[in-house]
């Protein structure tokens, strides 16, 4: 008998869509993209000097790598947050040995402001303690996460990169928790200044845990046979056909010697 399995049709999953997430991170990336790309304005075209920008022009350096880097971080890692990229390790390797020098960086250079840059008017000690703790946050991250994937622990490697990305656009975020403030209080003090911007860096990795933890916990999707009923199909008896007359074969067992040493032949007639 042969069995024959019968086709049917496999029911569609449906897919979330793969894009609001990036374009959000890259929206969101866009506040201090523009802030940034104003600056390099100011200091390329001859502005006057302030006091809030008096600084930016005594050491140029570190200010315009602090612009470039965030931008080419900020904007490209957003693009590692799409499935389909995500999951061509082409993209991921190239995107990634591009985002974790920027991203190292932009913290770096961040941090080297913060320490050897004057405090500008409105910044505080307690804002100055928010920028050393947070910068370096995000370059430890960058860091554990290139070590996990050298060790191909790529669980780790996505979650350490996931939070330091998370730092690293707080600035986005930052512009959005202060900006409601200024339009309903006015311009807030040293401490609300403080607040406010540390407000936005907890928030972003609170959200990232959240990714973290829920990325942790999604099942591995394995592909499932579909069960059909087989549809048995007979076949044909086949027939039997004697030929008459046919000889049957005979098998001749093995000479038996006597004591006497006389052969006696045994044959015994088996039908095969």
């Amino acid at each position: 008998m042969t069995t024959h399995a019968s086709s049917a049709p496999v029911p569609r999953v449906r897919r979330r869509p793969q894009w609001p997430v990036p374009a959000g991170l890259i929206l969101l990336s866009l506040i201090p993209v523009i802030a940034g790309a104003a600056r390099l304005t100011e200091l390329t075209g001859g502005a006057a000097i302030t006091a809030q920008n008096a600084r930016f022009f005594a050491s140029p350096v570190p200010v315009v790598t602090h612009i470039l880097s965030v931008t080419t971080y900020s904007l490209l890692g957003a693009f590692q947050f799409l499935p389909v990229l995500r999951g061509r390790r082409g993209w991921h390797r190239v995107a990634g040995r591009i985002l974790a020098p920027a991203g190292m960086l932009a913290a770096l250079s961040g941090l080297w402001m913060a320490v050897f840059y004057p405090l500008p008017p409105g910044d505080g000690p307690a804002l100055l303690v928010l920028r050393l703790v947070f910068g370096s946050a995000m370059a430890a991250s960058i860091v554990l996460g290139v070590v996990a994937v050298v060790r191909r622990d790529f669980v780790r490697h996505g979650a350490w990169m996931t939070r330091g990305y998370a730092i690293g656009v707080a600035a986005g975020t930052q512009a959005l928790t202060g900006l409601p403030w200024m339009l309903l209080v006015g311009p807030p003090d040293e401490p609300t200044r403080a607040v406010l911007l540390g407000a936005a860096w907890v928030f972003n990795l609170a959200v990232a845990e959240y990714v973290i933890h829920r990325r942790a916990r999604r099942p591995v999707r394995v592909p499932t046979a579909v069960v059909v009923p087989a549809v048995v199909v007979p076949e044909p008896a086949a027939a039997v056909v004697e030929v008459a007359g046919s000889v049957p074969a005979r098998r001749t067992l093995p000479a038996k010697r006597t004591v006497s040493g006389d052969v006696e032949a045994g044959r015994l007639d088996s039908r095969a």
